[in-house]
């Protein structure tokens, strides 16, 4: 570890990663963020462990009427993320990020005094309209304070927030139970104080520079020509200019990443489903997939963030995502044609491979969401990057319980054969639109290239 807080790839006996939490890229406000971030998630992991049982149990919600509630949810969080960045080329991100969480706390407590079933579908989808919005505005906020270790950031990120939902999870464990009214009630309050925590951290950071764009510090990030940052590629740049909605290549990128987000329906829905209807796995193993993917994400994202080099080694990380997950498919493929160990050997080792899977995801969906954006307008073009994620948790549980599962272990190998193949367009496609960009090679290659060139 440096003196300046630079942080490098981790070697033998240097700090681990609660050193590098205490000083991350972007310093004092980039860990008061990441400090934000785990609390706004610990408050989301006791809601959405509380939040199904509550409108059943509580609300008194039919299967009907919650299948509604959640779609709405889904629908309204697609929307956060464009207008979430549509938003911060005009305003502060950090003025509408505390925005976000009081929305998002107003809303909460307002549940509480509700039971008609219209109005709850409106709060409801404005408290996902607000949580997508936020993780939008987050994302802006991390790029402008850690410029060129924005990787590392991210990685940060990822370890403490799933640190924190696990944490929630726990708590909300206590509550349920407990299974009364007021245990319910004590979890949603909770969950809203984490939003008021998150506000009042928030407005103790300094707006980050760049307002209206994504500062670029790395020379990849640099545009080529003046031409090109008022532009972009396609003729699609600044605020002047036609935006993402009109940029072709860019809406190419984010409707192929959308498939890339998989791996979340296919940990989430997918496995437990699968062992419940289809294999001879015992159903206490559940729980084990959400540790296993908890504890390696937070062990080994730095790790893994730290070998992807650049937009182009993001590149390269979306062929490793579409591989991971077809492995994946094949152990669930194979589960339920062996007794209860092999079912139970299978189910964990699918379990193993989507978080490895994830982990690729990490690294390469945002990076390229930001480095295949035309430097003036990031902040836009990164909105409509976030939809990927918002719709595919809308999709992805639809696609899996209405076609993958009903076709069987073929399913499951038709599944991981589609995102393997759509990971190779996406690469190619994102390594065609960084050559348009200018975007140089990594120093290694750059210098492998330079010593050709004197042979």
């Amino acid at each position: 570890m440096r003196r300046s807080g630079e942080i490098r790839k981790p070697r033998r006996g240097e700090p681990g990663l609660l050193a590098q939490l205490r000083r991350p890229p972007g310093g004092r406000d980039a860990r008061i963020m990441l400090l934000t971030q785990a609390l706004d998630r610990a408050g989301t992991g006791v809601w959405a462990a509380s939040s199904v049982l509550y409108f059943t149990f509580v609300v008194g919600l039919d299967a009907g009427q919650l299948g509604l509630l959640l779609g709405a949810a889904g629908v309204a969080g697609i929307a956060g993320s464009p207008l979430a960045g549509h938003l911060a080329d005009r305003f502060q991100v950090r003025t509408l990020l505390i925005g976000c969480h009081l929305i998002r706390l107003g809303a909460l407590c307002a549940l509480l005094a509700v039971t008609d079933f219209r109005v709850l579908l409106l709060l409801f989808a404005v408290t996902h309209l607000g949580d997508r919005g936020a993780k939008t505005l987050e994302m802006l906020f991390a790029t402008r304070v850690a410029g060129e270790r924005r990787a590392t950031y991210q990685a940060l990120s990822r370890s403490s927030a799933n640190a924190g939902y696990a944490l929630g999870a726990g708590l909300a464990a206590i509550g349920l139970a407990v299974g009364t009214r007021g245990a319910y009630h004590v979890l949603i309050l909770a969950d809203a104080l984490s939003f008021l925590v998150a506000a009042a951290l928030v407005w103790r950071t300094r707006e980050p520079a760049g307002h209206g764009s994504v500062t670029a510090a790395r020379p990849e990030d640099a545009d080529p020509d003046p031409a090109a940052a008022e532009t972009g590629p396609g003729g699609a740049g600044g605020p002047g200019g036609p935006g993402p909605w009109r940029d072709r290549g860019y809406l190419r990128f984010v409707l192929l990443d959308i498939p890339m987000h998989l791996d979340d329906s296919i940990l989430g829905v997918g496995l437990p489903l699968w062992l419940v209807a289809h294999t001879a796995a015992p159903h206490a193993l559940i729980p084990a997939f959400l540790v296993i993917n908890t504890v390696l994400v937070v062990v080994l994202q730095l790790r893994v963030s730290a070998r992807v080099q650049g937009p182009r080694g993001a590149a390269d990380a979306v062929a490793l995502y579409g591989l991971m997950t077809l492995a994946c498919c094949v152990f669930l493929a194979a589960a339920p044609g062996g007794g209860v160990l092999a079912a139970s050997a299978a189910l964990l080792a699918a379990a193993v491979l989507a978080t490895a899977a994830e982990l690729m995801r990490s690294v390469s969906s945002w990076e390229l969401a930001v480095s295949l954006a035309p430097r003036r307008a990031r902040a836009s073009y990164l909105g409509v990057a976030g939809m990927a994620q918002s719709v595919q948790k809308s999709a992805g549980p639809l696609l899996l319980t209405g076609a993958v599962m009903v076709a069987g272990p073929a399913g499951w190998l038709a599944l991981g054969a589609g995102v393997a193949g759509l990971s190779l367009v996406q690469r190619r496609a994102s390594l065609r639109r960084l050559e348009r960009l200018g975007t140089p090679p990594p120093p290694a290659a750059a210098a492998a290239a330079r010593r050709q060139d004197t042979a």
